[in-house]
Protein backbone atom coordinates (compact mmCIF):
# COMPACT_ATOMS: atom_id res chain seq x y z
CA UNK A 1 0.00 0.00 0.00
CA UNK A 2 3.02 2.42 0.69
CA UNK A 3 4.62 1.82 -2.47
CA UNK A 4 1.23 2.66 -3.86
CA UNK A 5 1.02 5.65 -2.55
CA UNK A 6 4.40 6.76 -3.49
CA UNK A 7 4.03 5.64 -7.08
CA UNK A 8 0.38 7.70 -6.74
CA UNK A 9 2.09 10.68 -5.57
CA UNK A 10 5.04 10.76 -8.10
CA UNK A 11 2.63 10.42 -10.90
CA UNK A 12 0.62 13.59 -10.03
CA UNK A 13 3.48 16.15 -10.98
CA UNK A 14 2.67 19.16 -9.04
CA UNK A 15 4.64 22.19 -9.47
CA UNK A 16 6.43 21.51 -6.46
CA UNK A 17 5.96 18.81 -3.50
CA UNK A 18 5.46 22.21 -0.96
CA UNK A 19 2.24 22.77 -2.49
CA UNK A 20 1.13 18.91 -2.75
CA UNK A 21 1.56 19.55 0.95
CA UNK A 22 0.29 22.54 1.73
CA UNK A 23 -3.34 22.55 -0.19
CA UNK A 24 -6.28 21.51 1.57
CA UNK A 25 -7.83 17.84 1.03
CA UNK A 26 -10.94 19.58 -0.54
CA UNK A 27 -8.68 21.85 -3.02
CA UNK A 28 -6.72 18.70 -4.16
CA UNK A 29 -9.44 17.20 -5.24
CA UNK A 30 -10.19 19.89 -7.80
CA UNK A 31 -6.83 20.12 -8.32
CA UNK A 32 -6.61 16.52 -9.38
CA UNK A 33 -9.99 16.47 -11.25
CA UNK A 34 -8.55 19.72 -13.47
CA UNK A 35 -11.39 21.63 -12.82
CA UNK A 36 -13.75 19.05 -13.58
CA UNK A 37 -15.05 16.39 -10.98
CA UNK A 38 -16.60 13.64 -13.83
CA UNK A 39 -12.94 11.82 -14.00
CA UNK A 40 -14.22 8.22 -12.77
CA UNK A 41 -10.89 7.34 -12.60
CA UNK A 42 -7.42 8.93 -12.33
CA UNK A 43 -4.49 7.22 -11.99
CA UNK A 44 -6.09 4.09 -11.60
CA UNK A 45 -7.86 5.43 -8.38
CA UNK A 46 -11.39 5.54 -8.57
CA UNK A 47 -13.19 8.40 -7.67
CA UNK A 48 -16.60 6.92 -6.11
CA UNK A 49 -17.82 9.82 -4.03
CA UNK A 50 -17.02 13.60 -2.49
CA UNK A 51 -16.60 14.38 1.40
CA UNK A 52 -18.94 17.11 2.16
CA UNK A 53 -18.84 17.79 6.15
CA UNK A 54 -16.97 14.79 6.94
CA UNK A 55 -19.31 11.95 5.24
CA UNK A 56 -19.15 10.78 1.99
CA UNK A 57 -21.77 11.93 -0.33
CA UNK A 58 -22.99 9.69 -2.96
CA UNK A 59 -21.80 11.27 -6.93
CA UNK A 60 -24.51 8.79 -9.03
CA UNK A 61 -27.59 10.96 -7.50
CA UNK A 62 -28.92 14.32 -7.59
CA UNK A 63 -27.09 17.23 -4.95
CA UNK A 64 -30.50 18.00 -3.48
CA UNK A 65 -30.60 14.54 -2.38
CA UNK A 66 -27.12 13.26 -2.02
CA UNK A 67 -26.68 16.61 0.62
CA UNK A 68 -29.41 14.97 2.69
CA UNK A 69 -26.41 11.77 3.34
CA UNK A 70 -24.81 14.85 5.67
CA UNK A 71 -26.46 14.73 9.22
CA UNK A 72 -28.35 17.70 10.46
CA UNK A 73 -29.25 18.42 6.16
CA UNK A 74 -32.78 17.81 5.43
CA UNK A 75 -34.82 18.42 2.43
CA UNK A 76 -35.31 21.73 3.39
CA UNK A 77 -32.00 23.26 4.10
CA UNK A 78 -30.18 21.10 1.09
CA UNK A 79 -32.77 23.45 -1.09
CA UNK A 80 -31.73 26.26 0.64
CA UNK A 81 -28.19 25.62 0.51
CA UNK A 82 -28.56 25.37 -3.66
CA UNK A 83 -31.14 28.26 -4.18
CA UNK A 84 -28.14 30.73 -2.00
CA UNK A 85 -25.35 29.25 -4.37
CA UNK A 86 -27.93 29.74 -7.33
CA UNK A 87 -26.98 25.73 -8.29
CA UNK A 88 -29.21 23.62 -10.36
CA UNK A 89 -30.39 20.17 -9.11
CA UNK A 90 -27.86 18.42 -11.11
CA UNK A 91 -26.25 14.59 -10.45
CA UNK A 92 -23.61 15.14 -8.03
CA UNK A 93 -20.62 13.95 -10.52
CA UNK A 94 -21.42 16.79 -13.50
CA UNK A 95 -20.85 19.37 -10.97
CA UNK A 96 -17.55 21.36 -11.25
CA UNK A 97 -14.64 21.79 -8.38
CA UNK A 98 -15.99 25.46 -7.86
CA UNK A 99 -19.52 24.31 -7.20
CA UNK A 100 -18.42 21.45 -4.94
CA UNK A 101 -15.87 23.66 -3.00
CA UNK A 102 -18.49 26.37 -2.41
CA UNK A 103 -20.98 23.84 -1.96
CA UNK A 104 -18.51 22.74 1.15
CA UNK A 105 -18.25 26.19 2.56
CA UNK A 106 -21.91 26.61 2.48
CA UNK A 107 -22.68 23.70 4.42
CA UNK A 108 -19.99 24.56 6.81
CA UNK A 109 -22.10 26.94 7.98
CA UNK A 110 -24.20 24.94 9.77
CA UNK A 111 -24.18 22.80 12.62
CA UNK A 112 -23.87 19.18 11.21
CA UNK A 113 -22.82 15.44 11.91
CA UNK A 114 -20.22 15.05 14.95
CA UNK A 115 -21.08 18.49 15.95
CA UNK A 116 -25.11 18.26 15.97
CA UNK A 117 -24.38 14.51 18.06
CA UNK A 118 -22.50 16.34 20.63
CA UNK A 119 -24.65 19.32 20.86
CA UNK A 120 -27.58 16.81 21.22
CA UNK A 121 -25.58 14.81 23.81
CA UNK A 122 -24.96 17.88 25.78
CA UNK A 123 -28.29 19.09 25.95
CA UNK A 124 -29.65 15.57 27.14
CA UNK A 125 -27.48 15.59 29.96
CA UNK A 126 -27.97 19.21 30.80
CA UNK A 127 -31.69 17.88 30.86
CA UNK A 128 -30.86 14.89 33.24
CA UNK A 129 -28.38 17.05 35.17
CA UNK A 130 -31.30 19.62 35.89
CA UNK A 131 -33.66 16.55 36.80
CA UNK A 132 -36.74 18.21 35.13
CA UNK A 133 -39.07 15.99 33.49
CA UNK A 134 -37.90 15.27 30.20
CA UNK A 135 -34.23 14.51 31.80
CA UNK A 136 -36.20 11.68 33.84
CA UNK A 137 -37.80 10.17 31.65
CA UNK A 138 -34.31 10.34 29.46
CA UNK A 139 -32.61 8.73 32.22
CA UNK A 140 -35.77 5.88 32.43
CA UNK A 141 -35.51 5.00 28.98
CA UNK A 142 -39.13 6.28 28.22
CA UNK A 143 -40.72 8.53 25.89
CA UNK A 144 -40.61 12.16 26.92
CA UNK A 145 -43.06 13.92 24.63
CA UNK A 146 -46.26 12.76 25.99
CA UNK A 147 -46.90 9.57 24.32
CA UNK A 148 -49.03 7.01 25.92
CA UNK A 149 -46.57 4.23 27.57
CA UNK A 150 -49.32 1.75 29.35
CA UNK A 151 -50.05 -0.47 25.79
CA UNK A 152 -46.89 1.08 23.67
CA UNK A 153 -43.85 2.36 23.99
CA UNK A 154 -42.31 -1.41 24.06
CA UNK A 155 -39.12 -0.08 22.15
CA UNK A 156 -38.26 2.00 25.00
CA UNK A 157 -39.95 -0.54 27.78
CA UNK A 158 -38.03 -3.48 26.35
CA UNK A 159 -39.68 -6.81 25.72
CA UNK A 160 -41.89 -8.18 27.89
CA UNK A 161 -42.75 -11.39 28.43
CA UNK A 162 -45.52 -13.41 27.19
CA UNK A 163 -48.68 -14.19 28.99
CA UNK A 164 -47.83 -17.85 29.43
CA UNK A 165 -45.16 -17.45 30.70
CA UNK A 166 -46.60 -15.45 33.00
CA UNK A 167 -49.62 -17.92 33.83
CA UNK A 168 -46.98 -20.29 34.27
CA UNK A 169 -44.99 -18.70 36.79
CA UNK A 170 -47.90 -17.76 39.22
CA UNK A 171 -49.83 -21.22 38.69
CA UNK A 172 -47.19 -23.51 39.75
CA UNK A 173 -48.21 -25.56 42.64
CA UNK A 174 -45.79 -27.66 44.43
CA UNK A 175 -46.98 -31.50 44.62
CA UNK A 176 -47.85 -31.34 48.38
CA UNK A 177 -50.82 -28.73 47.43
CA UNK A 178 -52.13 -30.95 44.79
CA UNK A 179 -53.63 -33.14 47.12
Amino acid sequence: MRQFLKKWISSLKPINMLQTLTVPPKYTRSLICSGRSIAPTYCGVKIRGFHVGGVEIPSDKRILYSLQYVPGIGRARAHQILCDLNIENKITKDLFGKELIAIEDEVSKYIISDDLRRVNVHDIGRLKRIQCFRGMRHMEGLPCRGQRTKTNSRTAKGEEGSICMKADYHMEVSPSQRA
